[in-house]
């Protein structure tokens, strides 16, 4: 016992430094700004409690952020805090899960070692985004779903609809645990049908009781009515099936074999194999957790990108640390030394990936689709956070002038990543202008006559002057420019412009009439 609580202890100690480490390295994304900046106005303002509804979210993940963000002088910090924290809280469930599943604390330790260190973990667990919460909820829901069929508690029936109810607050996807708790009858006995029946149905009242919560907003009705924006309708399964589905869970599995990685699909497919007759329910319900809400998201889901299948990755992790229960074949008497090739070459593939991820992000290798939207395009903030401490600087040389900022933009990175770094900073004021800029918008030529601190921040590709700044009245005060955009995560071949997130100071000096 005494071992075990020591690996346990050191692989909780091992995922958390892999997460927390230069936890703010990777600049902020698009959502993440979202995020944080909706914390920051609940928490000042209590009639906004709800406010995530008018877009379509649940708000638990920015509940519990904003009681913590105005405590730290970095939001992004503490807004990716709170996902390391239900990080760990995954590593936990899916110790939980595998040893109750197999009663092997070996399987039960590997399984979270994998996860603990997966490329795929550790991105995800260090994003102030909301499928890290997600996960955790999940997991610890299948946990309880199962311990409650098993020991036919009415508190664990209870426990099972408080974490149910926390994931349906979390995201809509929480759903598919709605729809996955009845395959926990796998293990219930026949004869007790109607006990298990009541004791799910006990669980469904308390989740959806929590997700009712939500009823005291204003916009409750936006989280069904912008279903649409997302997904294709049902009837897309009769009418075009195989499309987008073939193209997204192709996909899916290119997510999972490059930032899994790929030697987990080895563990995972040799651990099944290796207990495919002794555990076979123990494996169907970890395969129905795991393939079927990636396969569904695949026909429905109008954009598809690798944390929305984040949540049913973790039980992916479990059937690969069944590698490491003993075979039950006789005749394969070298099942150990194979796991433990498979584990030892998977170990090495996550450090080297987790080693760029937190040292040096371009040269992480993430799927093209993930680099481009955390690293190359406009949801990447790269130079946010050095544009607001520039934008301090001057508020402290003059604290009595007035600094207008105007962005791309209305909603998302710009101006909402701005904003979150500027709060509380007086005299400063961010303001969205638009996109496709081709001239200095009217608030911002309004400021100048006004006699304000007057500039503009906007990407490179969102900027359509003609000639040069200077013709504009605009002088360039600083420029960051982004990762080199790429075909192909393992390479170095440019396919576009490299796209410059400028901060532009409006002079009111153009060479042409355009203020």
């Amino acid at each position: 016992m005494k071992k075990i609580i020591l690996f346990g202890f050191l692989i909780l100690v091992l995922a958390f430094g892999l997460r927390l480490y230069n936890l703010t390295l990777w600049p902020v994304f698009g959502d993440e700004a979202i995020y944080i900046r909706w914390a920051q106005v609940m928490g000042a303002e209590p009639t906004l409690r709800f406010l995530p509804l008018s877009d379509g979210k649940q708000p638990l993940f920015m509940w519990v952020l904003m009681f913590l963000v105005r405590r730290f002088s970095d939001p992004l910090f503490i807004g990716r805090l709170v996902s390391v924290a239900t990080g760990m809280g995954t590593v936990g469930g899916i110790f939980a899960v595998s040893y109750l599943l197999f009663k092997n604390t070996r399987a039960a330790l590997t399984a979270s070692l994998v996860w603990a260190i997966s490329p795929f973990a550790v991105f995800f667990d260090r994003m102030a985004l909301v499928d890290s919460m997600l996960a955790m909820f999940g997991i610890w829901t299948l946990f309880f779903g199962v311990l409650t069929v098993k020991t036919q508690r009415l508190d664990m029936a209870m426990i099972t609809g408080f974490m149910l109810g926390f994931a349906l607050l979390t995201k809509s996807p929480a759903l598919f645990f709605v729809i996955l708790l009845p395959t926990t009858l796998v293990f219930g006995e026949h004869k007790k049908l109607f006990k298990h029946a009541i004791l799910l149905l006990v669980t469904l009242t308390i989740g959806f009781a929590m997700y009712n919560i939500q009823r005291l907003g204003p916009n409750f009705h936006l989280l069904s009515s912008r279903t649409g924006d997302y997904v294709f309708p049902f009837s897309h399964l009769w009418e075009n099936p195989k499309d987008p589905f073939i193209f997204h869970f192709h996909r899916a599995g290119q997510w999972l074999w490059i930032m899994g990685p790929s030697m987990v699909i080895g563990l995972l497919v040799f651990g099944v194999w290796l207990n495919r007759r002794k555990y076979w329910r123990e494996l169907l319900l970890l395969a129905i957790w795991s393939v079927l809400p990636i396969a569904v998201q695949a026909e429905f889901a109008k954009v598809f990108t690798a944390r929305y299948i984040f949540f049913s990755i973790p039980v992916i992790f479990v059937l690969a640390g069944a590698a490491f229960i003993k075979s039950p074949l006789p005749k394969f008497k070298h099942s150990g030394s194979v796991s433990w090739v498979l584990l030892i070459v998977f170990v090495v593939q996550a450090l080297l990936f987790d080693q760029k991820l937190l040292t040096n992000p371009e040269a992480a290798p993430l799927p093209p689709g993930e680099r481009a939207g955390y690293l190359e395009e406009w949801t990447a903030g790269t130079g946010i956070r050095e544009v607001a401490d520039l934008m301090k600087h001057e508020h402290a040389k003059d604290p009595a002038k007035q600094i207008v900022v105007g962005t791309e933009g209305y909603f998302g990175t710009l101006p909402d990543g701005l904003q979150m770094y500027l709060e509380g900073v007086p005299n400063v004021v961010v303001i969205g202008v638009g996109l496709d800029i081709s001239e200095i918008p009217e608030p911002l030529a309004e400021s100048i006559k006004a006699g304000n601190k007057t500039y503009l921040v906007a990407n490179s590709s969102r900027l359509k002057f003609k000639g040069d700044f200077a013709d504009h009245g605009l002088e360039i005060i600083a420029s960051y420019p982004k990762a080199l955009r790429r075909t192909d995560a393992r390479d170095f071949v440019i396919h576009g412009p490299r796209d410059t997130f400028y901060l532009l100071r409006v002079t009111g000096k153009a060479k042409a009439d355009n203020i």
